[in-house]
């Protein structure tokens, strides 16, 4: 049976965007795939209110948030980690022999200005990564003032932002909060099914690219940069997600990207409402996700168990993540879910539960 997903990725999928992936094969080197580069990537760099390079890579968010953290860093990395995504971005800066050190705060809790101030301040420190939107625990972390502190205080340290489960469902002012790369997978707030990832970076990020030894090659910079003005890849590109994501935009932009917004913050605070009549808000009230509402399973129901009722309606949710599961669920708002959607699901829920 067909399940609309409210899950945080992958997301519910319009018809009209996996028909645009049907869409006849074209040749990745010939002219017609150009003129499709050279479509997209603007309204890309309008979602992200940048003038600067925004990269199209064939593969997962974790392909690029390693290859972008090999990139980033000369001297020491600082990896902030709030949860159990924002922790991966330090197994891979581990994993490839970076140094670096750990800030991390207990799940449920952000990273904030004053944390960050403090751990930038004990070496030197060239790169951090941080986690916009942790998936696992619902937390959004305030970027544009850790953003701000960081040019004001530490303007060589390069800021790496893994904006998974928020770009196209959140505002991100790439340019205005002076961010250094900014990525996400498709498959979360854009509503396409995996497989593509948009990537901006700072021109200041790909001239330090350049000093960094072993930098790898499908992801670095600067050979993506052989072809960019070409409005072409180094690698083979993911052709029919790129048609459908041309698409998507240009349903985004015709809808308003502040009208986008503010859909996600009004379906995050229907859900927010419902749950503290019902449950409980797991984690800081003061750092909610507007994409996704981590909820404290303060009933002990079984989530599981809800999830198979609603599989029968027609619907699906998010079991708590790992140490999470059973403790919590979530539910996403985010892509092109709808008001109405979120009233929907809340209601089966009710129904099921008895509330």
């Amino acid at each position: 049976m067909y399940k609309k997903l409210f899950i945080p990725g992958p997301t519910h999928v319009r018809d009209e965007i996996l028909q645009a992936q049907a869409a006849p094969m074209i040749g990745h080197r010939a002219k017609e795939y150009s003129a499709l580069q050279g479509e997209v990537t603007p309204k890309l760099q309008q979602l992200l209110y940048t003038g600067q390079r925004v990269y199209l890579f064939a593969s997962s968010s974790s392909g690029v948030m390693e290859g972008s953290v090999r990139q980033a860093s000369t001297k020491k990395v600082l990896n902030t980690v709030c949860g159990a995504f924002s922790k991966r971005w330090h197994q891979m800066t581990v994993a490839n022999g970076i140094p670096c050190d750990r800030l991390e705060v207990p799940m449920g809790q952000a990273i904030t200005t004053d944390l960050v101030d403090e751990a930038l301040a004990k070496d030197d420190y060239d790169a951090i990564t941080l986690c916009h939107n942790e998936t696992s625990t619902g937390v959004m972390n305030p970027i544009p003032e850790i953003a701000a502190l960081i040019h004001e205080k530490y303007p060589d340290v390069l800021i790496l932002i893994d904006a998974v489960s928020s770009m196209a469902g959140s505002k991100i002012e790439f340019d205005a909060w002076g961010l250094d790369v900014c990525l996400a997978g498709v498959q979360k707030c854009f509503a396409l099914p995996p497989g593509l990832t948009v990537c901006a970076v700072s021109d200041r990020a790909r001239e330090r690219s350049l000093q960094v030894s072993n930098r790898g090659l499908y992801f670095a910079y600067d050979q993506m940069d052989k072809r960019y003005e070409t409005h072409q890849t180094p690698a083979t590109p993911a052709i029919s997600l790129i048609q459908a994501l041309n698409k998507q935009m240009d349903d985004i932009l015709a809808s308003g990207l502040e009208q986008r917004w503010a859909r996600h913050i009004a379906m995050a605070e229907i859900v927010r409402e419902w749950a503290r009549k019902n449950f409980a808000l797991y984690g800081d009230e003061r750092y909610l996700s507007n994409t996704v509402t981590n909820v404290e399973n303060t009933r002990g129901i079984s989530v599981a168990g809800l999830n198979q009722e609603l599989a029968l309606r027609g619907a699906m949710i998010s079991n708590g993540y790992g140490d999470l599961k059973e403790k919590c669920f979530r539910i996403a708002h985010m892509g092109d879910l709808t008001v109405a959607d979120i009233k929907w699901l809340l209601g089966q829920i009710d129904d099921i539960l008895g509330l």
